[in-house]
C-alpha cells in the first residue's frame, strides 16, 4: 500500500467514525455566527492560488449557496489549507505573545528545510458540523508535520489537538461551517459535486503561522515562509 492508498484508507475511516457518531478528533463547534467568533487558534496554513479558489468557489460553494444560503460559506479571503495546527481554537487564547514567538522561531527553522509538495483533491466529506475539501498528498507532509512536533516539543510548546491518526496525514480544506443540520437536499448535492470535483494536482510552495478565528475573520498573519524548491 502505498502512501495515498494510506491516507485515503484514514478518511475513509473517518467518514465511518462519523457516520458512526465515534469521532475521534477535536472539531469546531457551532456558534451562531461565525463571523464574529471571539474563539482564537494558533496554526499554520496555506493560503491557495487564485485559480483554485476561483474553481472552489464557483464549482462548490456557489451551488451549495443556493440551496442552503442560511451557513457560513469561506470566501476568497478565507479558503485556506491546515498544514499544523499548535493550539486549537478558544477564549481565551491558549497560547501567549511569547509563546507566538517560539513558535514562529520553530517554523522559521524547519519550514526552509522542507520540499514544496503536490496535493491531489479528490473528495468532499461531511463532517458533523462543517464541509470539508479532502486531498492525499506526496510524504513530505508527513515529514514537515512530524520535524514541527518534534521542535515544538522540544520547547515545551506541543500541539493540543487531539488527531485521529498520527502519520499519513492528509490536506483538507474546511468550505462551510454549519450551525443547524443540513437537509436531504444538501447532502445529495455534496455527493454530486463530489463525484465531479476534476482539480489537478496543487503544489504547496508555502507555509503561514497564523492567529485566527475558525473562518480566519479575525486573522493575523505571524510570518510566512517559501519551501525549498519554490520560486
Amino acid at each position: 500500500m502505498n502512501h495515498q492508498q494510506h491516507q485515503i484508507k484514514i478518511i475513509d475511516q473517518i467518514e465511518e467514525q462519523i457516520k458512526s457518531n465515534s469521532l475521534r478528533s477535536s472539531t469546531v463547534s457551532p456558534v451562531t455566527d461565525f463571523e464574529n467568533d471571539p474563539r482564537i487558534c494558533l496554526t499554520s496554513v496555506h493560503f491557495p492560488s487564485p485559480d483554485l479558489k476561483s474553481y472552489i468557489l464557483e464549482s462548490i460553494i456557489n451551488p451549495l449557496k443556493e440551496i442552503a444560503p442560511e451557513y457560513h460559506y469561506y470566501s476568497d479571503s478565507s479558503l485556506h489549507m491546515t498544514i499544523k495546527n499548535i493550539r486549537v481554537i478558544n477564549n481565551p487564547p491558549h497560547f501567549t505573545h511569547e509563546n507566538k514567538e517560539v513558535a514562529r522561531e520553530v517554523f522559521s527553522k524547519v519550514i526552509p528545510r522542507h520540499k514544496k509538495f503536490s496535493v491531489y483533491f479528490y473528495r468532499l466529506l461531511l463532517f458533523p458540523n462543517n464541509l470539508a475539501l479532502m486531498g492525499t498528498t506526496e510524504p513530505e507532509l508527513d515529514n514537515i508535520i512530524l520535524d514541527l512536533d518534534k521542535r515544538l516539543n522540544e520547547n515545551g510548546f506541543p500541539d493540543d489537538k487531539q488527531y485521529v491518526n498520527s502519520r499519513y496525514f492528509f490536506c483538507n480544506m474546511t468550505l462551510v461551517r454549519f450551525n443547524s443540520d443540513v437537509s436531504q437536499k444538501f447532502m445529495k448535492t455534496v455527493q454530486e459535486l463530489s463525484k465531479n470535483i476534476m482539480i489537478e494536482p496543487y503544489v504547496v510552495d508555502s507555509v503561514s503561522l497564523i492567529t485566527a478565528n475558525a473562518v480566519l475573520s479575525r486573522l493575523q498573519i505571524i510570518d510566512t515562509w517559501k519551501l525549498a524548491g519554490s520560486a
